[in-house]
């Protein structure tokens, strides 16, 4: 039987032995693609096609009869791969020509068996054409080589043809959602950011152009982006005139009408629940939802919520919740479910307190904006109130289409950004570092990962669960990103004995989306899953819901007529998430975002059903599959908060510097206090470990290929345990080669051999990671030193805009548990770290 939770988690604050990384060398062998059958005859005809594109963009710019102050004169050329062929990217661009890489897309050829055509869509200024046709030429050469001459193989081998883009070119979002030729719409426009006059330019043409132009824009390092209203061919024109243009998307459509269901008024219940709740602190942390607003007014709320911490984006839309989802939302956060709150009759402390943001107006009332800046702008509202609060963000919110499939949005990338330490600057609309000379203040977001439409609910719903994956802005690597599961498959109201629950307990909730149709590059999401309630099924496989026995209860937003309101789906599941992260850092309070998120995700465990399921998976490609649609599993406040005499958890916070001028730079070794002599003597008794690495990347989110310079995230990290007969050296050659590999972007080859249960494959995505290791005791004993390495990133491709030199911070969490024997591994460890051994309660 395993020992009660009643000991505190020990938080190790000796710091890694630190070293410099040293390579070692090897020989890297480059696949190369097969040149074309003529290599002169194809570097000629590349030649005529650029100079046919720059007669004709120089006659598009002519009928367009428009001249913009300031504008770079240039033109935008396409390149388009050979089929099954990746373009060499990096080589299609010159900084110090100003010639600049701005968009990559990728198509399917029609054959039996597609191949991948990718085209990457290039800014050339007027006077640097011939930095290609010198290239076109040397490359069509047929005289013998001189020692030293370039030629451009690399470069031109991989090209199948070139044309002058147009604005369908630019357009990086899924091909199918490209507006018919007379539709308007709203665009996302991003635009290269380059003598500070872009949005002057911009708002130029709108006027010009008659179009409109969104209040807010949102600004990272090297692109802004705004909203501009217009049809395909009147934004056209800004491709020959503008050249500020990187690329343009369709702007985000959210959910702001949510469906209010309430229960009858249970007054006589608010007031006996208040008289056994006493509220928190002043000094507590917050949720800080960011919904419809919150009526404060409710009596469960009210004491945790005061009046200067309910905000609004707009002063016209008010902080009141006009619709009811926020004030449900935060009802859930502070308490839970209130069913068995209700239900129950033990004393409540409440340990945090609640915010609210208003991002969402009243339906009808709400012109397109730009996501990103909308909760870039909530986070500093509160943040200027109560700039020392410790707090998580709870964004129950996301868009209602699934185009992104895992790939970065302007909303994904802003939440990456405020959770790294962004912080909005309103003079500028930007993401910006205030002040380069303090600590950034990092951000934990709680972001739903969507649901199913309720139109598309059906009976088979793990298959179309599978099938729908999580909504913008749940990709965001930093976000702790919550899908919903549910246990609540029992139904006793006799209004609804003619049907069945269509979820199994333990297993997905019928809401659930998931990152099953992610490419494998894309992070692990959701990255836990809450209750999300159930929904029902008749004879006929006909769907329904509520069914008040499979939903959560929480506060009414109307509370003068309702005291409570059902709740159901990944908003419920998420506010949930937000309660227990607000939990864990009342309890710890020294401890940093990346660390709350790791301690949830490694609280987390798969339901027996969800087991059952990875069971049957056949090798670890198929677990993980299922892991991506379960994510790590259902956390456990229990686990979160507490270890145990034979469950022991440590937790570490450092920071590391990945790179330095271009190259790694320095890798950790912890050699963390450890239970080695009690292991020893346990010998063959089986044990686990569980290792959790959380950070925060900084996002670069044009889309660019994301390969090299290119890449999402500005620097990876991994852990690495060491073999229990292996020693310093062997460790230090092992991730040497792993970190090479990664940075290469080599591809595993075969199978995942290795005693991890997900493996590095699974595991090694995002920027969490998470793995069991399950073997005997006195092996475990020979594994207490664990490494932190840096792979790959923009920041080690671009030295001018790495920020190692300022440390990469991260949290490891590592539990060592023994539930089969009675054994204490706790205390000789705080003893080694000098913590008092006593029960905490």
């Amino acid at each position: 039987m395993a020992a009660p939770r009643n000991r505190k988690h020990i938080i190790v604050l000796t710091h890694p032995a630190t070293e410099s990384y040293r390579p070692h060398g090897r020989k890297i062998e480059v696949t190369k693609p097969p040149p074309p059958a003529n290599r002169a005859k194809h570097g000629k005809a590349l030649k005529k096609a650029l100079e046919a594109a720059v007669g004709e963009a120089q006659r598009r710019r002519a009928d367009a009869g428009i001249e913009l102050h300031g504008a770079e004169p240039g033109l935008y050329v396409q390149f388009e791969s050979q089929p099954g062929v990746p373009l060499h990217l990096a080589s299609l661009e010159d900084a110090r020509q100003g010639i600049e890489l701005v968009a990559v897309t990728h198509t399917q050829t029609e054959e039996a068996e597609p191949r991948r055509i990718e085209r990457a869509t290039v800014f050339v200024p007027d006077g640097k054409v011939k930095h290609f046709l010198k290239r076109f030429e040397g490359y069509a050469k047929t005289t013998p080589r001189k020692k030293g001459e370039r030629r451009h193989e690399d470069m031109l081998d991989p090209v199948a043809t070139l044309r002058l883009a147009t604005l369908r070119g630019l357009w990086t979002d899924k091909a199918e959602v490209y507006p018919e030729e007379g539709e308007v719409i709203w665009w996302e426009v991003w635009l290269r950011r380059q003598d500070g006059s872009e949005l002057s330019r911009l708002m130029e043409f709108a006027g010009l152009q008659h179009l409109e132009v969104a209040p807010r824009r949102l600004q990272f390092d090297d692109r802004i982006v705004t909203l501009v209203r217009a049809t395909p061919a009147q934004l056209a024109s800004s491709v020959d005139v503008l050249n500020d243009l990187a690329e343009v998307r369709k702007a985000k459509e959210t959910a702001t009408v949510f469906v209010d269901m309430a229960t009858e008024e249970q007054g006589e219940w608010v007031k006996e629940l208040l008289a056994r709740t006493t509220p928190p602190a002043a000094d507590a942390p917050a949720v800080c939802v960011l919904d419809t607003g919150v009526n404060r007014g409710h009596p469960l709320l009210e004491g945790s919520l005061a009046s200067a911490d309910c905000h609004t984006c707009d002063p016209e839309w008010g902080a009141h919740d006009h619709d009811g989802h926020g004030t449900e939302m935060a009802g859930l956060a502070l308490y839970g479910d209130l069913t068995p709150v209700l239900a129950g009759s033990h004393p409540i402390q409440l340990r945090h307190r609640l915010e609210s943001v208003k991002i969402l107006p009243r339906n009808g009332q709400n012109p397109p904006e730009l996501w990103g800046a909308i909760t870039a702008e909530a986070t500093s509202r509160v943040e200027i109130e109560a700039p020392e609060r410790r707090r998580c963000f709870s964004m129950a919110i996301a868009a209602t289409d699934e185009r992104d499939r895992g790939e970065p949005t302007s909303w994904s990338a802003a939440v990456d950004a405020l959770a790294a330490g962004r912080a909005f600057d309103p003079d500028i609309r930007g993401l910006v570092y205030l002040d380069d000379g303090d600590e950034p203040a990092r951000r934990l977001f709680v972001q739903c990962a969507g649901n199913v439409d309720p139109a598309a609910l059906q009976a088979a719903h793990l298959d179309r669960s599978d099938a729908d994956p999580v909504h913008d802005p749940g990709q965001a690597w930093n976000a702790l990103t919550v899908g919903a599961f549910t246990e609540k498959a029992m139904i006793t109201d006799p209004r609804w004995s003619s049907w069945q629950p269509v979820a199994r307990a333990g297993d997905l909730s019928p809401w659930g989306t998931t990152g099953v149709a992610f490419a494998d590059a894309w992070p692990i999401k959701p990255d836990v899953v809450f209750e999300g309630g159930n929904v029902v099924k008749n004879a006929r496989g006909e769907i329904d819901f509520p069914c008040p026995d499979l939903c959560l209860l929480s506060t009414h937003f109307r509370h003068a007529a309702k005291a409570f309101v059902l709740s159901w789906a990944t908003s419920a599941a998420t506010a949930q998430a937000a309660r227990m992260a607000a939990l864990i850092a009342a309890e710890y309070p020294t401890l940093w975002p990346e660390a709350v998120r790791a301690l949830v995700v490694h609280s987390a465990e798969w339901t027996p059903q969800m087991q059952a399921h990875l069971r049957g998976a056949s090798g670890k490609r198929a677990r993980a599959r299922l892991i991506r649609r379960y994510g790590f599993g259902v956390p456990s406040l229990e686990r979160a908060l507490r270890s145990a005499n034979d469950a022991l958890t440590l937790i570490v916070q450092d920071s590391i510097r990945p790179f330095a001028d271009g190259k790694m730079r320095e890798l950790h070794f912890f050699e963390l206090p450890w239970p080695r002599e009690v292991l020893q003597g346990l010998g063959e008794t089986p044990v686990r470990l569980r290792v959790t690495l959380s950070y925060f990347v900084e996002p670069n989110p044009g889309r660019r290929g994301w390969k090299r310079r290119y890449r999402y995230a500005s620097h990876g990290l991994r852990f690495e345990v060491k073999g229990p007969t292996e020693s310093m050296d062997e460790l230090r050659k092992r991730l040497n080669k792993k970190a090479l590999d990664e940075d290469e972007l080599k591809p595993s080859t075969g199978g995942d051999s290795s005693e991890w249960y997900l493996g590095e494959r699974a595991r090694n995505r995002g920027s969490l990671h998470s793995d069991i290791l399950s073997g005997s005791a006195a092996d475990l004993a020979e594994r207490g030193v664990i490494a932190v390495y840096p792979v790959s990133g923009w920041w080690k491709d671009q030295p001018k805009r790495d920020r190692s030199e300022k440390g990469a911070r991260y949290a490891l969490v590592v539990s060592i548990e023994a539930p089969a024997v009675e054994v204490d591994i706790w205390t000789p460890v705080a003893q080694q770290v000098g913590v008092p051994v006593e029960i905490a309660g």
